[in-house]
This record gives structure tokens, sequence and C-alpha cells, in this order.
């Protein structure tokens, strides 16, 4: 039998294919070429190269041929421990995932909402994980349209929920449901039942806009249409603050419908269906194609597309694709 022969040099891992590991493994518990090919199902020459590539990486001739079987070298002796330890472990991993298991995790998860989204979607996500997940953290954040796609690649945040946004190829998403708007107003002092908001008095009306920026009026394009206007008396970063304001003033708010129910309970505000002929708005949620597949990130992104869906209704047409 040839001795063996020391490390021309230590071999390194990004020089090496770990996959040739298997083939090591596999030489060893067959002892052979062929009953390697027939365990990892490869042909005998895949055996025979990936078994040329290990001896050049490790400088050792590995395995030597004493009548039909393949001896193990003494560093194939002395490695091949630890090697089938690692492999175990590999396999261990790949098991874990498969049996994924929401109640063992002890992780955090960064979450982009608006104020709107955090109000209908944390109170019952939140119930869930509490039942299911014990110990997982949650992080809500804010993150501006603009730079949404960059704070999810680099893993910023690990998933988001907005209005329908163009995104690049390395960032998948989902629609999650269509909001419609409604309009807040002043809840009537005395019993009487609210009266549904006309054009007329929504057009003579001033208006509290919720915006985070000195944009225009989002609504301004479509009342042009008809050939109408409202007149903006203060702008504001938050609904609540908006509908705060309205419940003293008397004045109007355009909001999404869902918040705007929550707010009623809360608040003395009243919630009318908007008189204007306006699509809702496209609600999407957001995600790194990096963390398609991972187990976490798809369990809580299940979670969150089944409380959104619960709290607003299904989308029209509810499909996933690449942005």
């Amino acid at each position: 039998m040839t001795a063996a022969r020391p490390f021309a040099s230590t071999p390194r891992l990004d020089r090496i294919d770990l996959n040739l590991f298997r083939v090591l493994d596999a030489i060893h518990t067959q002892g052979g070429i062929s009953g390697a090919a027939r365990a990892l199902h490869l042909s005998q020459p895949a055996i025979s190269h990936a078994l040329r590539r290990l001896r050049e990486s490790f400088g050792d001739a590995l395995f030597v041929r004493q009548g039909n079987r393949m001896l193990p070298t003494e560093l194939t002796r002395r490695i091949i421990g630890e090697v089938q330890g690692h492999l175990r472990g590999l396999q261990g991993v790949l098991h874990s995932a498969e049996a994924f298991d929401p109640a063992s995790l002890q992780m955090g998860f960064r979450i982009g909402l608006r104020d709107v989204m955090e109000s209908i979607t944390l109170p019952a996500l939140l119930d869930h994980l509490a039942q299911q997940a014990p110990g997982v953290s949650l992080a809500s954040r804010r993150v501006p349209r603009e730079s949404l796609e960059r704070e999810l690649v680099a893993g910023e945040i690990d998933v988001a929920i907005e209005r329908q946004t163009r995104m690049g190829p390395r960032v998948h998403g989902v629609r999650l449901t269509e909001e419609p708007l409604a309009v807040v107003s002043a809840r009537p002092t005395d019993a009487t039942r609210p009266r549904a908001i006309s054009l007329r008095r929504y057009l003579e009306t001033p208006h509290v806009l919720v915006s985070m920026t000195s944009d225009a009026d989002p609504l301004e394009p479509l009342l042009a249409l008809g050939g109408h206007s409202r007149r903006i008396a203060l702008r504001c970063q938050h609904y609540f603050a908006a509908a705060q304001v309205v419940a003293r003033t008397g004045w109007l708010l355009t909001m999404p419908r869902t918040y705007a129910r929550e707010l009623a309970r809360v608040l003395p505000v009243a919630v009318s269906p908007l008189p204007l002929p306006v699509p809702p708005l496209a609600i999407w949620m957001y995600w790194s194609a990096d963390r398609d597949a991972d187990p976490a990130h798809r369990w809580l992104r299940e979670l969150l597309q089944a409380g959104a869906r619960q709290v607003m209704g299904p989308a029209r047409r509810s499909h996933a694709r690449r942005e």
C-alpha cells in the first residue's frame, strides 16, 4: 500500500467544491468507485473525476487500490470522521428546515409599515405570534417608498407592506388586497345616524391632508377630470392626528377605509363612502428574493398575508410575481 503523501498545501474552501466531500465519504463507505457511483446515483467517470479533483486539492492519493477495493490512505483515515460528522450536521440542518416549527424560533423580524398598516396588521399578528411563536419579536419602521427596494435587498428590513410600487428583479412581491378610500367627518352630537357625504359637501368643506412630503394632493387630478377641486386647510403627518382635528373642526379627511373604521371606534368621527369614483388602493407585500425560500421568513409572510386579507378582504386578483 502506498504511504500517504504530506499536504502539498492546505486546501482552501473557496477553491474546493464541498460536494466533493460526499464523494470522499461514499468511496470510503462503499469501498470503491462503482459502489460510490451507485450510492450517489452518478456515473463512474463522474466519481473518478471527483476523486481526481480531491487528490489535487489535498495533495494526497486519498485511496489506493488493493484488489477490488479502494483502501483509505493515512490522511483519509485521519479526516474521514470529521468529514462524516460535518455531512451529518448539514443533513441535520436540511431536516430542521424541512421540519420547521415556529414554536422553536428565537429571532426578531423587521417590518416596513406605514401607520395605517401598523394599526391594521399588528394587533392580529401579535395575537398569532403569542400563540404560535412566543420567542419571536417584531420591529416596525416606516421606510420611504423610494428607499424600499434598497433596504429590502440590503436586509435592513425583512418584509414590507406598501402601496403598489415598482421594484427590481431582486425583490419579490404579492398583491395582498385592495383598500377603498373613505371620508371621515365629525360624528353628530345627537343620536341621529350620520348622513352620507354628498359631492357638494365634499367639495365645499375644508379638508385635512395626510402626507409626509410636500407633494400635491393625490386626488387633485381625479377631481380635475370632473372640473372639481377641494381646499386643503391642513397638512399633517398622521391619520390619528388628522381625525382628531376633524372631530373638533367639522372638516373632512379622506383615508383608507379599514383604518378609518378603527379610528371611529376610539374617536368621535363617522365614516362614509367617498362620493367620487376613485379606484381602490392596491396593497402589496414585498421581500428580498434572497429570503424567498427561507422557512421562517415564508411563515411570517403567510401570517401577514392571511391577517391582511382577513381584515381588509382579498384582492380581486391575488397573485405573486416579480416586479
